[in-house]
């Protein structure tokens, strides 16, 4: 009896050994297959097997879009060099030198912001320059050398006359004593006899070699003289 039941369990066993055995070797076949079966399918409907998987287009995307800000970069610099090239071309110069002069001054104005607009005088300047004009353009200078430097007679009529007998007196004034000069005016009776001297030789053929226009434009008081005149700070009479 107990030999019988013995032989029974080892039957169990052994049997239970080979159906588990027998699976084991099924199951890859199945897994095979199964790979095999989706890899042969047919595609989707709809679906383009050659379209780019997710993760290339994230990346086609990236490129993409740094592409386009460098060309947009390129743009921008082309712009800038455009326009610099464009403000390089413009014309600088006023085209009147009298309206180029009134355009530095109201220039200097705007960017003071202590700018007192109540008592800015354009037009008094603007009445100077024209003086300016009428004296370096229009204006009689006869000049013979004396002792020590030189004596000018600069005489005109209407308007020259005028701003000859404004702007010499002035202008003697403000010159007298640079460079050790002596500047003295006397009146004529069409104009002005301007004497300018100097103890120096240096200087003497300095002032002789200047004539009356190159005495007339000496000094550094010019640009500062407009600006005062522009303020109303200085009266310039007329």
């Amino acid at each position: 009896m107990k030999a019988s039941a013995l032989s029974l369990g080892i039957a169990v066993v052994v049997a239970t050994g080979f159906a588990l055995s027998s699976g084991a070797r099924t199951q890859p076949i199945h897994t095979n297959s199964a790979q095999e079966a989706q890899a042969g399918a047919p595609p989707m409907p709809g679906h383009d097997p050659s379209a780019p998987r997710p993760s290339e287009m994230a990346g086609m995307m990236q490129q993409h879009g740094q592409e386009t800000m460098e060309n947009h970069g390129k743009m921008m610099e082309m712009h800038g060099r455009h326009a610099a090239q464009m403000a390089s071309a413009a014309p600088s110069l006023a085209g009147q030198d009298a309206f180029g002069a009134l355009q530095e001054i109201v220039r200097k104005l705007e960017a003071d912001p202590n700018t007192d607009w109540s008592k800015i005088n354009l037009e008094a300047l603007r009445q100077h320059l024209i003086d300016m004009n009428e004296v370096t353009l229009k204006a009689d200078a006869v000049a013979k050398p004396i002792d020590g430097g030189l004596e000018i007679a600069v005489t005109g009529s209407g308007r020259t006359l005028g701003a000859i007998q404004r702007m010499l007196p002035a202008h003697a004034q403000e010159i007298n004593g640079i460079n050790g000069w002596s500047a003295k005016t006397e009146p004529l009776a069409d104009g002005v006899l301007l004497k300018v001297t100097s103890t120096d030789p240096k200087e003497v053929r300095r002032i002789r070699g200047l004539g009356f226009i190159g005495i007339l434009v000496s000094g550094s008081h010019h640009q500062p003289h407009h600006l005062a005149i522009a303020k109303g700070e200085f009266p310039h009479a007329h």
